[in-house]
């Protein structure tokens, strides 16, 4: 559904508006309903759901037993800390004020459409992770399988 780079500029009011291309998609998706929280897995990154796919993760995540700090931990970051949003009449959508200080995220982000969702990642962390390679150790069974 969503792929793609793209350059976002974060206003004063902490506001970014959705790209043209993903407009119509984010609009027949969800109603133009999206969810915005964080991602438990790396840091300087939010995640953005259409709010249906959102269900399907938060069902999931509050399934999870809580007898576990991992499973407290990742509902804390997903569950807990979740914002329904909605675009304004200029495709804005305002990004909490906590996220965006948590995660580094000021003027200059990247949104990466990541085929369920969006990542939102501060430029700077994006930076750091793209630049990273995929060392030959850290290669699974499943990526040597791929024919890229």
């Amino acid at each position: 559904m969503f792929q793609g780079e793209t350059a976002i500029t974060v206003d004063d009011k902490g506001r970014l508006a959705i790209p043209t291309a993903y407009r119509e998609l984010v609009a027949d998706a969800c109603a133009n309903r999206l969810v915005i929280t964080y991602n438990p897995f790396e840091s300087g990154c939010l995640w953005l759901f259409p709010y249906a796919e959102w269900e399907q993760v938060r069902e999931q995540v509050n399934a999870l037993p809580k007898v576990k700090a991992a499973h407290r931990d990742m509902q804390m970051k997903l569950v807990g800390a979740a914002t329904v949003v909605e675009p304004d009449g200029a495709a804005r959508i305002l990004l909490p004020t906590s996220q965006r200080a948590t995660t580094g995220i000021e003027k200059k982000a990247v949104l990466l459409g990541m085929g369920n969702k969006f990542e939102l990642w501060s430029e700077q962390a994006h930076l750091a992770k793209i630049r990273q390679t995929i060392g030959e150790e850290e290669i699974t069974n499943e990526m040597a399988e791929l024919r890229l």
